[in-house]
């Protein structure tokens, strides 16, 4: 501290001294403490930097340090909480406690492969506001989300446009089977019948229109199309999770096979609007797609014929063949005959339902 600046200094502090109402023999004290250090000053007795005090400079530095980490730390914090008070599901687990676990509600990817196992339980119990709530199917997508076609390519006598084509009605008729709500209440499904299938493979549409008006054990429209009794059940909500894959593959004679494998889940409740109570439906088609070339094949140019289509019905009362699904809920006495077929879990996609009839209806481990 320069010497006119330190005069200045006290000379200041004398005048607050004998303005302020404190005694006067502090500030006599105070001079002589002052002159005494001026001499040994000039003496050369004080040691370097004396009145700056570098070593409290030094404090006052590491304190300000720390003062601005803290202070760094601190709005990262507030960041954090602000942003898991918008999404709690960004923490692990149920930190909160509220019953859920919030990682399993996280979209699972794309099926691209067959599953290996059956996916694992999930917590909760199914509401009208989250009607698949405990299900694995909470992670499935929704709707048409669900139908992910692969990119198209060439194959056999069929260019890549034609073959997205038939892709693109592979997905439609897929919607209009299962996810259509005119369809899923009763209706007709009239794009796959009138734009999708070909009308010149023997007796395909005319028997499933044959379904459709009179079904019966061996004429059941579930076999292609989900639907359910408008007067017995309600859908919930307007979400049918759906998961599964699309392949496809050079066929016979340079046509294109088309393979789908799809797992549908439908939310109900029971017609009576007061009624809370919740049950789910799962169906689980599979179905053998193909575009014939009409050089080779009797057919109807860019139209599809079916070769196989195998369904699994879980939740869904056996043996009544009124061409509707008939969901089972708790708080009813169950319909239909008791189950005859195993006790299999709907969500295993790795399993081979194979070519299973309405016959074989079994018991489900969940819904």
């Amino acid at each position: 501290m320069p010497d006119d600046v330190w005069a200045q200094f006290v000379q200041d502090s004398e005048r607050d001294i004998r303005t302020s109402e404190a005694p006067k023999e502090p500030s006599a004290r105070a001079r002589m403490v002052t002159e005494r250090l001026r001499q040994q000053e000039a003496r050369g007795e004080l040691p370097p930097g004396w009145r700056t005090g570098p070593a409290w400079q030094e404090m006052n530095g590491q304190k300000a340090r720390r003062r601005k980490v803290w202070t760094i730390i601190g709005v990262v914090l507030a960041i954090a909480l602000a942003v898991v008070a918008m999404k709690p599901s960004l923490l692990p687990g149920d930190p909160f406690g509220t019953g859920t676990d919030t990682q399993s509600a996280n979209p699972l990817p794309d099926e691209t492969a067959a599953p290996t196992n059956a996916p694992s339980n999930a917590p909760g119990t199914p509401t009208l506001d989250k009607p698949f709530a405990g299900s694995p199917a909470v992670r499935y997508a929704d709707g048409v989300a669900g139908i992910v076609l692969p990119e198209a390519k060439p194959v056999g006598a069929f260019g890549k446009d034609q073959v997205a084509k038939a892709l693109a009605q592979t997905k439609s008729l897929l919607v209009d089977a299962n996810l259509d709500r005119k369809t899923l209440l009763g209706g007709t499904p009239e794009t796959t019948l009138d734009k999708i299938l070909d009308p010149k493979q023997p007796d395909m549409i005319a028997d499933a229109r044959s379904w459709l008006r009179k079904p019966g054990k061996n004429s059941d429209p579930l076999w292609l199309f989900s639907r359910f009794d408008p007067d017995e059940v309600r859908l919930v909500g307007d979400v049918v999770k759906t998961r599964g894959r699309t392949t496809f593959k050079a066929g016979r004679d340079g046509g294109v096979a088309i393979h789908a494998d799809y797992t549908f889940v439908y939310a109900l409740a029971p017609a009576d609007p007061d009624s809370t109570e919740v049950s789910r439906t799962i169906v689980r088609r599979v179905l053998d797609l193909e575009l014939l070339d009409p050089a080779k094949y009797e057919v109807t140019p860019g139209r599809l014929s079916v070769n196989r289509h195998d369904q699994d019905l879980a939740n869904s009362a056996c043996d009544i063949y009124d061409g509707f699904l008939h969901p089972q809920f708790d708080s009813a006495d169950p319909t239909g005959a008791p189950p005859s077929g195993p006790t299999t879990d709907p969500y295993d996609r790795s399993r081979d339902i194979g070519k299973s009839g309405t016959e074989e209806c079994g018991t489900v481990s969940r819904t």
